[in-house]
């Protein structure tokens, strides 16, 4: 075996084997740095011979060396002996021997990597980390920072999980669904930033977007009964079905309305339709509802062909759910599809009023492109301009200034 078999392995397994540690040695750190030396040791043994069963392999070598850690700690010493002992008669994690499959193990990792008590981007990152398999590397690669601010936040998310006392548990039953909302808007960033990348040279991060679902699909399998975490998985896969279609060869993005359907993700839309199914049981929330709007479009022929008008509806009964300035901007563009564009502007102009994206290059993206429409063409080009002035993705802003030029010299 060599490299990327072993990145193979540690992708699939490292959520149970961390989640597995954590609950043996009681110490989330502890067992995250063992079974990273567990995968450095793989490294060198694995080509000189493949092990039998490679995920209890790891199991076995990362449980030794928490072991090796805790008889280091001197004030530990008692419970290494406890540990010891219990290893004496315990063959669970023999390196012939699975993980424990045990699902509860799992899901406390996924909360314990979202508490609360970290910062969103301590929880992104260390999620990535101990849940995903990613390593610094991969992450800081995906949002576009240095290695070590990577690997700075990862530490101090472990040192705050540990100061806080945090215990490697599910929360209580009466906690666990309003906990269960970080985890869900970890995932959500992750797929975000996979989906249309805030910076760079790449409008899709497919690396990152797929991890993303990954995580979602092991969440839906853990919480099978949580409507909001099927939406999420609805979203996530209906999304990603137009990543095919939405940049050329080149990678230059390609706009919805010049996307050629037939190269959609067809099975990925079965997919989310069913987990939209499952997520409607009870009533939609907040991620159901985006995964409806995305179904609306995965079931149209033609941008000309889609139901705006329920996508308006759609829009509106998720802005009374969970209200945001994106979410508005949103229903103004399904406004101008529905109604044309001089009503979409007038709600554009309600948030510019309000100043609730202050920043953002969405929302002059959008008004541009109603002006256009209404034929005020150098008001156009100015907010044009300035979405690509405010846009930090390279692949976008040239989108928008090629929308910008070609509505010519402005006149007076």
């Amino acid at each position: 075996m060599g490299t990327a078999e072993v990145e193979a392995v540690w992708r699939i397994e490292s959520a149970r084997i961390v989640a597995a540690l954590t609950r043996f040695t009681g110490d989330f750190g502890l067992a995250e740095d063992a079974a990273q030396e567990a995968v450095a040791d793989a490294l060198v043994a694995w080509p000189l011979a493949s092990p039998a069963n490679p995920a209890g392999w790891l199991m076995a070598t990362a449980r030794r060396r928490a072991i090796d850690a805790i008889r280091r700690r001197a004030a530990l010493r008692d419970r290494y002996a406890l540990l010891a002992a219990d290893t004496a008669v315990d063959s669970t994690f023999d390196e012939d021997v699975d993980p424990d499959p045990i699902v509860d193990d799992v899901l406390a990792l996924m909360f314990v990597s979202c508490h609360p008590v970290l910062s969103p981007e301590a929880r992104v990152a260390l999620t990535l980390r101990v849940v995903a398999g990613l390593s610094s590397e991969e992450i800081a690669r995906a949002f576009l920072v240095p290695v070590p601010t990577v690997q700075a936040r990862i530490t101090r998310a472990k040192k705050t999980i540990a100061a806080a006392g945090v215990p490697f548990e599910l929360p209580p039953v009466g906690e666990r669904r309003e906990r269960l909302g970080g985890v869900l808007s970890v995932i959500y960033v992750i797929f975000t930033e996979g989906s249309t990348a805030t910076s760079g040279d790449r409008l899709l991060r497919p690396d990152v977007a797929y991890e993303a679902i990954r995580l979602a699909r092991t969440l839906a399998a853990l919480q099978p009964d949580e409507p909001e975490v099927h939406g999420l998985l609805a979203l996530c896969e209906l999304t990603a079905s137009r990543f095919p279609a939405r940049t050329s060869p080149d990678g230059a993005p390609i706009l919805l309305a010049d996307q050629d359907r037939r190269r959609w993700d067809f099975s990925a839309i079965r997919r989310g339709l069913a987990a939209l199914a499952r997520a409607s049981t009870r009533g939609l929330g907040p991620y159901g509802l985006q995964a409806a709007i995305a179904a609306v479009h995965a079931s149209a022929p033609s941008v000309e062909a889609t139901d705006w008008d329920r996508i308006v509806v759609l829009y509106e009964a998720l802005d009374r759910i969970a209200p945001s300035p994106v979410v508005e901007l949103n229903r103004a563009v399904a406004v101008a599809m529905a109604s044309g564009p001089a009503q979409a502007l007038a709600i554009v102009d309600a948030l510019i009023a309000s100043n609730r994206l202050p920043g953002s290059h969405l929302v002059p993206t959008v008004r541009g492109e109603l002006l256009a429409r209404l034929g005020r063409r150098a008001e156009a080009r100015a907010e044009l301009e300035l979405a690509a002035r405010l846009c930090a993705n390279q692949r976008e802003r040239s989108v928008l200034l090629r929308k910008a030029a070609s509505l010519g010299v402005p006149n007076d």
